[in-house]
């Protein structure tokens, strides 16, 4: 498999929306690496586990995965000499709960999911751990009975606060401070409790200013009175700080202890997520669990493509040791592509485990390799064009092609002449059969269709076409290639017989009548204008049948185009108006039209010059010469004819 694979069957999309289903970011980043697998035996057990968590689904379809929301944050800051926080130690809690509720809820399932519901004894249920947490940890933060000591510090605060609070109150209400207070109320600053005092008043209060209202007219002080007070409180909240970590610590090393047991109950919930996602969007496709097989058997029976919902029309084809390629003909928007897409895409869903859209009788191949050659490959930034593209793609195909491949192509051989096209994607057709691949193409030349009927291994397939309503089915029958739909869709929208039988003579060289259904008089008439002859245009043919040839004679220099190359003439024309001509010293046959005269021979040469110096060899004109005195055995002259 490669990712051209995954991309041109569109095979991240479907993991994108297998990943709507999982309820945790661990179970989409594990959906996100999914990759199909060629072990038979392991896809075979997935199928399995998929099947039991459908069933699950069916009896009960609310499954307790959740509470993996920070655990990996968690994990990797253990054993980092850091103690956990207060938060963390709740989320874990919130997941160990989580567990035990995923153990209760497989208990009921080991009679028809026997499979799933054992993966839960992977899952610890580690109560002490989990009542210890709660002991300690209440809302989010360490709780006064964690210990003695917190609780004791704590008490000790409160009192604190509560003098503090009261000595300030005090000060608020005293004669002293009445008159410079902005206000009788009582704020804190930086955790310090603050008055708040008139700007103008700043050198009648001692202490330390904390902070400016907005508009600079307000000033928050500690007065000297509470500072003492307020250190006393600190300190306190110090020990507090100390308590708290010493806690946090001796929670985080029982959780440590656990680490493994953690972990692998972390690793099964996310499988549990990962698992039940698969099922849902088994069901969401009306998915079914289909065979699988090594020995190259392709059978899919009313499978349809996962991606086209609703509006998939049902695919049934099938495959074996004696057919193992299947060439796809019909017009274009009639669904070949999708045909070749849909088995690519299915291959690779079941080979990563996930149920299709396909009946249960259906058996796919495992396939090692997935190779494609669909679409419009054009590469604007290595200018190539879209043959070149395709072709060093089909360089690829041909490289990688081994047993156990599967090879779909589309419109092969397209977008050059038609007739070197046909060539090419016959060879290439051919050598990936040799190599021994299971191939689906598809094609418009009719050359491809007789040798899918001729050629050992290979059958034809056509998507169907409705003549009534000119327009495709998209339903592949299987074993014949399709029919002409060009000429019958041309003859329904009114071309003339005479013009089809004519195309159909030329494309097939074989005779065939075409009939119209027309029946209305004036719409006959309007019909045969297709067909009426211009006598006078022919008969002004018929005059200009004659050739009118240049004459050139031997020995004439000419010049000849488009390579402006130079020769001399040597004999000609022919009743095609050819002449043989040496050029280079070589004798080729070039027609009239490609020669012009650049020097006459009669300007180059006396009249009795032998232009056998010219155009024979020496070797030639010396046994020439020994054969004009009499007969001689042995003797031979060959002469090179001109070439075209």
């Amino acid at each position: 498999m490669n990712q051209h694979t995954f991309l041109t069957l569109e095979f991240q999309q479907i993991k994108e929306t297998l990943a709507k289903f999982a309820l945790t970011k661990e179970g989409r980043e594990k959906i996100d690496c999914l990759t199909p697998s060629t072990n038979k035996k392991q896809i075979e057990a997935w199928l399995d586990e998929v099947s039991e968590a459908v069933e699950i689904l069916r009896k009960s379809a609310s499954v307790p995965v959740h509470g993996l929301d920070g655990m990996d944050a968690l994990l990797t800051n253990m054993n980092k000499g850091v103690a956990l926080r207060a938060d963390q130690l709740a989320k874990l809690y919130d997941f160990l709960d989580c567990c035990g509720k995923m153990r209760r809820y497989m208990k009921d399932k080991v009679y028809y999911a026997p499979r799933v519901s054992s993966y839960v004894d992977g899952i610890d249920e580690l109560p002490e751990l989990a009542n210890e947490i709660i002991r300690c940890i209440r809302n989010g933060r360490v709780d006064d009975y964690a210990s003695k000591e917190l609780l004791k510090v704590r008490k000790q605060i409160a009192i604190q606060e509560e003098r503090l609070k009261e000595k300030t109150l005090q000060l608020i209400r005293s004669n002293k401070y009445k008159i410079y207070l902005q206000e009788n109320v009582i704020s804190q600053r930086n955790g310090r409790y603050v008055i708040p005092i008139k700007k103008e008043y700043r050198n009648k209060i001692k202490g330390v200013i904390l902070d400016t209202s907005a508009s600079g007219s307000t000033l928050f002080i500690e007065p000297e009175e509470i500072a003492v007070f307020q250190d006393q409180l600190n300190w306190l909240f110090a020990d507090e700080e100390v308590e708290v970590q010493r806690v946090l610590t001796y929670l985080t090393g029982l959780v440590e202890e656990k680490e493994q047991q953690i972990r692998l109950a972390m690793e099964t919930m996310i499988h549990y997520d990962f698992l039940f996602a698969k099922a849902k969007y088994g069901r969401s496709i009306n998915g079914s669990k289909v065979g699988i097989n090594e020995s190259g058997q392709l059978n899919l029976m009313d499978a349809k493509h996962p991606l086209l919902g609703e509006k998939a029309v049902p695919l049934s084809l099938s495959l074996g040791e004696e057919q193992q390629a299947l060439v796809i003909t019909g017009p274009n928007t009639g669904g070949k592509t999708v045909t070749i897409k849909t088995v690519g895409l299915l291959t690779l869903m079941v080979q990563s485990g996930l149920h299709i859209p396909a009946a249960p009788e259906s058996n796919l191949n495992i396939f090692e390799r997935i190779l494609v050659d669909i679409g419009d490959g054009q590469s604007i930034t290595e200018n190539l064009s879209t043959f070149s593209s395709r072709i060093v793609n089909i360089i690829e195909i041909l490289k990688d092609t081994q047993q156990r491949t599967l090879v779909l192509l589309d419109e092969l051989g397209s977008g050059t002449d038609p007739g070197e096209g046909m060539g090419l994607a016959t060879s290439i057709l051919e050598t990936l059969y040799e190599k021994g691949a299971t191939i689906l193409a598809t094609t418009h030349y009719s050359e491809i269709k007789v040798l899918a009927e001729t050629h050992p291994g290979f059958i034809n397939g056509s998507m169907e076409f409705d003549l009534t309503t000119l327009s495709p089915t998209y339903r592949l029958n299987i074993g014949r290639g399709g029919e002409s739909q060009a000429f019958a869709i041309a003859l329904k929208l009114g071309i003339h017989p005479k013009i089809l039988e004519r195309a159909h003579n030329i494309t097939y060289k074989e005779e065939k009548r075409y009939t119209t259904e027309i029946t209305d008089t004036q719409k006959l008439r309007e019909l045969e204008k297709q067909v009426i002859i211009n006598k006078y245009q022919n008969q002004k043919k018929k005059e200009n049948t004659e050739v009118k040839v240049a004459r050139f004679q031997q020995g004439d220099n000419v010049k000849l185009s488009p390579l402006n190359e130079f020769g001399i003439i040597y004999t000609g024309p022919d009743q095609l108006g050819n002449y043989v001509v040496q050029v280079k010293g070589e004798k080729q046959t070039i027609n009239h039209k490609r020669i012009s005269l650049y020097i006459a021979a009669e300007e180059l040469y006396p009249d009795d010059y032998d232009f056998d110096i010219i155009f024979h060899t020496k070797e030639n004109r010396k046994k020439d010469k020994l054969l004009s005195k009499g007969h001689q055995e042995d003797i031979t002259i060959e002469y090179k004819e001109g070439k075209i």
